[in-house]
């Protein structure tokens, strides 16, 4: 399985803020890889790297085989981003947030549906999204990203302050479009089982490194634990 995603040795100073320190991974094509750790550990930072939108201070980061940095335009079109912050226009209907990235990127009538299906909104992508709960739009968001088939898809805590019925929604349509597209997928969370479930590989990072990296089933092997914030806790030495 090829590599599209290849950091090496990347540090990320801001002043006399260390927020990535040395950070090297690789994400195979085809699979959802899972970015660990608590909240201030880099995830954020390392994910807008790869998606070329903050240039690394030192080190190397190589996406489909081009630096997407230097060639932004050329990355982001084959990259989709979604920020945690990222949020919908209050006077357009779901449907119409699907037109408008549909044109937006010269796409067809089957990209729409595949995006309305997607979101799993049925009925209700019809009404302004004003009216939509929290992970109703998340929903929304999530399709929009995922709708133009990406070669990467770059997702930066998509499930963040979801119910658990909203949250497993979002985790079984990324899997569902994994499958259906043997696109990849990067997802960071904190909530360790939540990428237990989803993940088919895992970073742990904290502190701006990556303490371990492996497939859920080797980490739990690798440290003899039962879960991965048992695999946390003796990667950390227990002081998280």
């Amino acid at each position: 399985m090829s590599i599209i995603v290849d950091v090496e040795n990347v540090w990320k100073v801001y002043g006399k803020i260390e927020a990535l320190k040395g950070v090297s991974l690789r994400v195979r094509e085809g699979e959802i890889y899972g970015l660990v750790g608590p909240n201030g550990a880099g995830k954020t930072t390392l994910l807008r790297i790869i998606a070329g939108l903050v240039k690394p201070t030192s080190g190397s980061v190589r996406v489909g085989g081009v630096d997407p940095y230097r060639d932004f335009l050329e990355a982001r079109s084959f990259i989709s981003y979604l920020p945690e912050e990222a949020g919908t226009y209050d006077f357009l209907t779901g449907y119409e947030h699907l037109l408008l990235y549909a044109k937006l990127y010269g796409l067809g009538k089957s990209s729409i549906e595949y995006g309305a299906e997607l979101s799993g909104l049925g009925e209700r992508l019809w009404d302004f999204t004003r009216n939509y709960s929290k992970g109703m739009k998340r929903r929304l968001l999530l399709a929009l990203v995922l709708m133009t088939k990406p070669r990467l898809a770059l997702l930066d805590e998509p499930t963040a302050g979801l119910d658990v019925h909203a949250s497993l929604s979002i985790r079984r349509a990324i899997r569902r479009h994994v499958e259906g597209t043997k696109s990849t997928v990067m997802v960071s969370s904190h909530n360790m089982l939540e990428i237990e479930y989803l993940c088919d590989r895992v970073g742990l990072i904290s502190g701006g490194k990556i303490l371990a990296e492996g497939s859920v089933e080797e980490l739990l092997s690798r440290y003899n634990a039962r879960n991965l914030e048992e695999v946390f806790e003796v990667a950390t030495g227990g002081l998280e």
